[in-house]
């Protein structure tokens, strides 16, 4: 009597080049889908044979993973975590990237980030909420270079409240641009890495301004993209001073995370009154993010997980 045969699902890729990237440097990337979806994987030439009850699974991922590479991006361990936790869910997501410039794409990485993407493209008032780590403010500047690239805004503007715990600015050396410039680090770096070098060339051409949130007062802003970045740290007047600034065909991310405000007592005033206030408003949408969605470093995600737990109890 035969012996039954385990079910093999083969996948033919044309480039052998491409293929041994996709396998990643010894084969760890084949390594991270086989021990995350309890498969084999074996490569011999260009086509790759996977065995297992997950074996359609890791070959969607597997294919998703090489077009990115044909694509001329790169696929790291990231990149491949990125894909398993996609794939993780039952629902269809939209994982498709978004071009940023002429040479540069951003992809989600996890369902929480395609659907704050999503939300991006429908709502003109978004509020990204959630622990560090999980892309709220990148991804926000990644959908505004993206409005930017497709001509759907005309400027960026990028702003947070100069406040951080245990310091006032009045101590800070420097002139007011050396003491603001160290809290707007974090907007500089999202821009900088979803535009490369040309973000410092349209911040020269005040097409993308960055300015503490103080510095909006007074201003209608037309056809802009605005980022309200660690929006725990404004009381109710300044974030709701700062969601009344939006003018003709806007659009606004509030990024926050209620659990880390430096304002007195550790509250996130303003965050919080906005979202219970605005909740149910038409053109306002709010993602939620947990420490499941961070993709960081994986210690990230545990560093953060501990600290829920220990909040909890």
């Amino acid at each position: 009597m035969n012996a039954r045969k385990t079910p093999v699902t083969t996948l033919e890729f044309p480039d052998n080049k491409l293929l041994r990237t996709l396998g990643g440097p010894h084969a760890k990337h084949f390594a991270r889908i086989e021990q995350k979806l309890n498969v084999a994987i074996d490569m011999r030439g260009n086509l790759v044979a996977i065995e297992g009850q997950d074996r359609e699974r890791a070959g969607a991922i597997l294919r998703s993973l090489y077009l990115r590479l044909v694509a001329g991006e790169s696929v790291t361990l990231a990149e491949v975590d990125s894909e398993i936790r996609f794939t993780d869910e039952a629902r269809t997501l939209a994982p498709g990237a978004i071009k940023t410039s002429s040479s540069r794409a951003v992809r989600p990485r996890s369902p929480a980030q395609a659907a704050y993407l999503d939300m991006m493209r429908q709502c003109p008032l978004v509020f990204g909420i959630g622990p560090a780590g999980t892309g709220k403010t990148y991804l926000a500047a990644a959908f505004a270079a993206y409005m930017l690239h497709e001509k759907r805004v005309e400027r960026v503007i990028l702003s947070r409240p100069a406040l951080e715990a245990g310091e006032r600015l009045g101590f800070l050396p420097g002139d007011l641009k050396e003491k603001i410039d160290p809290y707007l680090r974090p907007l500089y770096d999202a821009l900088f890495d979803v535009l490369g070098d040309g973000a410092g060339r349209l911040m020269e051409q005040g097409v993308i301004e960055v300015a503490p949130l103080a510095f909006m007062r007074g201003r209608t802003l037309n056809r802009a993209f605005v980022i309200l970045d660690e929006s725990q740290n404004t009381t109710p007047a300044q974030i709701k001073m700062a969601m009344t600034r939006l003018g003709e065909d806007s659009h606004m991310v509030v990024t926050g995370d209620p659990s880390q405000s430096d304002l007195p007592g550790g509250v996130a005033l303003g965050l919080n009154e906005a979202l219970t206030i605005l909740e149910g408003v038409e053109g306002v949408g709010v993602t939620r993010f947990s420490d499941k969605d961070v993709v960081r470093h994986p210690l990230v995600a545990r560093i953060v997980a501990a600290y829920s737990r220990h909040g909890k109890s």
